[in-house]
Parts: C-alpha cells; structure tokens; sequence
C-alpha cells in the first residue's frame, strides 16, 4: 500500500474556490473519479473527483476552506501499482471532433475558457432507453430550453434550412436571462443609474429634487422591456417557422423527449403531454438559483429572481454573496432606498475580478453598505415579525463574526446550479455529472454524437454570451452533418477569452488574465495603466473615478513588449468598452498595436489606447515614468 495526496486539478480561471461541501470522510472507500468534495464560486459551485481509488485516511480541508489548483484535499491509501498507473484529474486533451467522448476536449488559447465542471470530473456513462410509444410530432433538431442559447441555437439550425422545434417552460422565448434575469435586471439598473447620476450633477450647478419613486410603475417598466423583446423572440421564431412547444422536456429515449405542457403566466402544468421525435438534440436547460437549505421558507427571503418581482423597498436588506447578481441587485435596491448589509465567505467581493478595479469600485459603493461582511458565512436564519433573523460564522478558524442582525429582506446569491439532473438526460445515455453538469468536446458535443449541450448546464462561466455562441457552434456541426456541409461539421467552439461585466455603478467589466492569476501561474506581465481622472471625457461627464488597466506579456522570450493577456475597467461604461479588449486578446495583440490604433477623442474609449501607451512607454497624457 502507499499514501499519496489528491490534489484540486486545473479549475480554470479561478484563484481560489470555497469548500462548501465534504463528500467523505476518513476511512471511506473511493473509486477514481468518484467526488470528494464540493466547492463553490461566484458564480457556480463544483465538485472536485479523485484521481485514483483507495481509502481515505485523513482530510486535509474543512468546510469554508479556500482553494485552488494543486490544493491537498486528502491522503488517501492506495495499491502501490495504483499509485503510479492511475491519472491525474488534470484537464484532458482534445478528442476528434466527430468522435462522441464523455470527456471534454479543451480550447487552445490564452486564459482558456474552459468550463470548471468539465475540468473537474468525468460522469458515469448511463444506458440509454428505448422508446416505443406514439409521437406528436418531429424534427431534425430539438432544442431543449429557450433562453439565449437555446433560441440562438434554433434559430442558427433554422437559417441553415433544417426543421426546428424548441421546448420551453415560460410563456415566452428568452428563459431566465429575458424573463428574470439579465434584462429586466439591467432595466432596473439603467433607471438606478439615473437617478444616481442625477446627484452628481449638484457639483455642476444644477440641482433636482429628491425622485419620487412609484414601484408599481418602475415594474410595469420592467415588464414593458421584457415584453418587447420576447415579443422580438416570438415574431422571429415564426418568420424562421421554428415550432415552439410550451412546457417541461425530459428524455425517454436516445431521439425522443416528452413534453409535460404548461399554460398561465407562471409554469403551471395543464396535465398534458406530447412526445417529440428528433434527428439530433441541443440541451440549453440552463440553472437555476442555490438556495440555502436553512432559510426559511418565507417571501422576505428571496433569490434573484423574487428580488425582480420588485415587491417593495426595504429598510434592511442582507445579500448573501458578494458575486455580481447580489451586488447588482443591491445597487438597484440601495438607489431605491434600502440599507445594505453583505455577507461574503472570502476575502473579497466581486471574486474573479481584478482586485485593483474592485478596490476602486468598493470606495465609490461604501455609502451604499452598512456592513461588508468578508471572511463570513451564514449559518442559521429564522423568521420573526419583525423580519428575518441571521446568524453569522467565521469562514476561517480563529476568525470574528458579527451577532445576529435582523433584516428585512434577504436575497440569496451564492450561486446557480445547473439543471442536467431534471431532464432525464439518462434516458438519452447522456452522461450527467453529480453536479448537473454535462460534458462537452469542443463542437458542444455530450458522450451521445446525437445530442449537443451548451450554456450553464456545461459549465463555467455561466454567462449568456458564452451560450449564444456555443448555440451557433451546434447548429452548424449538426447541419453540416446532415447536408455534407465539411465547412458547417468542422465548427468549433475555440474562443480565447470570455468578457465579464458587473452592470453596477461604476460598472467593472474585465476579460483574460487578472494581474494575480497572472502571477499564481508564474506568468511576467508589464501593465498598462491608465486612470481617468487623466481623460478629459471622464472629467467632463464628473466620473473620473475610473481606470483602465491592461496586461502584456512580459516574458524573456517577448522581448519586453508581448501580446495582451488581459485587461478590465472600472468606470461608466465600462461594459459597452470590455469588448475592444477581448478583440485585442483574440487578435494578439501588443502594446504598440492598440496604441497606434487611433481612438476618437474626447472618448472614454480611448483609455485603452492610452493604457497601451503607457505600457509602451509612450504616453503623453500621464506624468512621465520615473527612471
């Protein structure tokens, strides 16, 4: 027998993960690939496999523990061959394309975007079912959910002359992102943004009123939006004759998936069903929001979704995770009135960004926050008349927590979890992982060559770009399957780098490497660094708290002036900005490439180019470098 330690494997772009869950414990018998423990991000939560099969002997972490890849998680006894022979849990290398694996193949590039789940663990294979009964109706391509990625994916299929059908539970194409999430938050946000805009004019001269806020017709507002874009979604789905069908979708066999329809404005079932025949299938079922097991089960506890439902102002609101959703969400609700209190199990909000934007976003936000609460978890809530009573822990030993607080609002935004363990993807002999997760190759292919998988339910980041154009790499491998398209079947999803934003105010938005990963991987950068109160679009507009920040390779064999790695912002408008960065990442770029580039002037735009400048040592609009 010999003892060797199991290790965190590569989980992409994080520094470091929480452990929110233990999944053994000291004298367990594992199996390789069999998971160990469970761990959580701003934005998902995953669970990390063994690399080979033994008996646990002693566990190195406890729950609320950060981690990151190369962490021990336990010594485990194994057979001395075993020890030598078995893999490592390392993210596995690319497949053919047209062959079906269980394992992902990974994207080439600089700060790969490789989902977290699909790095972390292999699922157990299932035998698929056979499917003998009467069909409704049938397609070339079956689309199961239909949010952004699964109504790019439909229509992407119908363009390329293939017949579509799409099942979705809402009433209305655009799944959570349109119905309840990104863009009704974003309507709030915009109006958040206005009103706080407005006081930055009393420096100006120029002085309003307090607002008088009408929250019935603030949400009619936000209705109003979603309307015209789901309308959008309908009228084109119609034109592209995509044939949508209302209700829940779950596999009975490899190419049938069974429809319980619903009706109503919620997601009320009506009782009856309808079978779906398919050629091949696309899942974009999506996630849904982590919820707590010791919350109470009261409306004055909310996730993202109730927090939409805008039902009032509180005077007291606790968000649960400094991620983006809860952080935006406080901004809307601060603006409207409310006192902040945050609770956050790491070092830090707004985890994954680049700490020198987050520091200057948190100083311009402090008036918003009672108490930010790092290091801190929450163990226990109960509800009261007067609101809902929250006990707090410390995350690390020999650390302070506060006393309980009573809150009068309390929003859950500790994560989203996907949904591949609602569609009976077994039935299809789809491999689903313990998560919810589902393998992808690079062409969004699962271990059935058949039936596709993109969005959040194939991993990290969750985000609704990233699913539009896994869609469009699906429908075109699927069509080019079905017409002898070579060009169509070779698509690949091989992005580089994937854009976050935090539409808060200011808004902080970065894409690629972050100063601190870059150093975590041994990587030499030359930064680039431009602050806005040196941009004169900036000062004019009144908000030169912001900064542009951009990362070259630095590397020996770059010479000193290498392509970018990285780069983010913090400042309005940040997000409309990101998307000039992520350009230069995929095009490789350098310093003097973006520097020379001509920016219009007086933009807050051309901040990137000046930060390139001030990389390259030529800036004029910044004080000289000290030598």
């Amino acid at each position: 027998m010999a003892m060797i330690d199991i290790q965190v494997p590569d989980i992409g772009d994080f520094d470091a993960v929480t452990v929110i869950e233990l999944l053994v414990k000291p004298g367990d018998t594992v199996k390789a690939e069999q998971s160990l423990i469970t761990v959580e991000s701003d934005k998902a939560s995953m669970e990390i496999p063994s690399s080979h099969a033994g008996v646990v002997k002693e566990l190195r972490v406890q729950i609320g523990d950060q981690v990151k890849q190369g962490s021990v998680v336990l010594a485990l006894e194994v057979e001395g061959a075993a020890a030598a022979a078995a893999p490592t849990p390392a993210a596995p290398s690319a497949t053919d394309s047209g062959a079906a694996s269980a394992q992902p193949a990974t994207v080439s590039g600089t700060n790969q975007p490789q989902t977290t789940a699909q790095q972390a663990l292999a699922a157990p294979v299932p035998g698929a079912a056979t499917y003998t009964g009467a069909v409704d109706m049938d397609c070339d391509v079956l689309v199961l959910g239909g949010g952004p990625g699964g109504y790019s994916a439909a229509f992407r299929a119908a363009d390329l002359g293939l017949k579509v059908v799409i099942v979705e539970r809402y009433a209305t194409l655009g799944g959570v992102c349109l119905n309840v999430g990104c863009i009704p938050s974003k309507a709030l946000l915009h109006v958040a943004a206005v009103v706080d805009e407005v006081k930055h004019l009393e420096v100006a001269g120029v002085k309003f009123g307090a607002p008088e806020i009408s929250i019935d017709t603030l949400r009619g507002h936000k209705e109003k939006v979603i309307g015209k874009l789901t309308g959008g979604l309908a009228a084109m789905a119609k034109m592209r004759k995509v044939t949508t069908v209302r209700g829940y979708g779950a596999f009975v066999g490899a190419h049938h998936v069974e429809v319980e329809e619903t009706t109503g404005t919620g997601q009320d079932k009506t009782g009856s069903k309808k079978v779906i025949a398919f050629k091949h299938a696309i899942i974009a079922a999506g996630s849904q929001a982590v919820r707590l097991p010791f919350m109470p089960d009261d409306p004055r506890v909310v996730d993202s979704t109730g927090a939409l439902a805008l039902q009032g102002v509180p005077k007291r609101m606790l968000i649960l995770g400094g991620g983006i959703i809860g952080l935006e969400m406080g901004t809307v609700y601060s603006t409207l009135g409310a006192r902040l209190d945050v609770v956050e199990m790491m070092d830090g909000l707004m985890q994954g960004a680049d700490r020198d934007l987050v520091k200057i976003w948190q100083k311009m936000n402090a008036k918003r926050f009672d108490n930010i609460m790092l290091k801190t978890k929450t163990v226990g809530a109960r509800a009261l008349p007067e609101g809902i009573e929250v006990t707090f822990a410390p995350a690390e030993e020999g650390g302070t927590a506060p006393a309980p607080q009573v809150y009068d609002l309390v929003l859950q935004a500790v994560g989203r979890t996907p949904n591949g363990k609602k569609i009976a993807a077994d039935k299809a002999g789809v491999a689903v992982t313990d998560r919810g997760f589902i393998n992808v190759d690079i062409q969004m292919r699962t271990n059935v060559p058949h039936i596709f998988a993109i969005g959040d339910i194939v991993g990290q980041p969750m985000l609704a770009h990233k699913a539009v154009h896994e869609a469009h790499v699906a429908a075109e491998v699927i069509a080019g399957q079905l017409q002898g398209n070579q060009e169509l079947a070779a698509a690949a999803f091989n992005a580089r780098v994937i854009p976050s934003v935090a539409y808060t105010d200011p808004e902080v938005a970065w894409v690629g490497l972050t100063e601190d990963q870059a150093k975590a991987q041994g990587i030499k950068v030359k930064k680039g660094l431009f602050p806005w109160n040196a941009s004169g679009r900036a000062i004019a507009n009144g908000r030169d708290e912001g900064v542009t920040k951009l990362l070259f390779d630095d590397s020996p064999e770059a010479h000193g002036h290498g392509k970018i790695l990285g780069g983010g912002m913090v400042g309005t408008h940040a997000g409309d900005m990101i998307g000039e960065i992520a350009l230069a990442i995929e095009m490789g770029a350098d310093a003097v490439d973006i520097g020379k580039t001509i920016h219009p002037h007086p933009t807050l735009g051309e901040s990137i180019g000046m930060a390139a400048e001030v990389a390259h040592g030529s800036c004029t609009d910044v004080p000289p470098a000290r030598k």
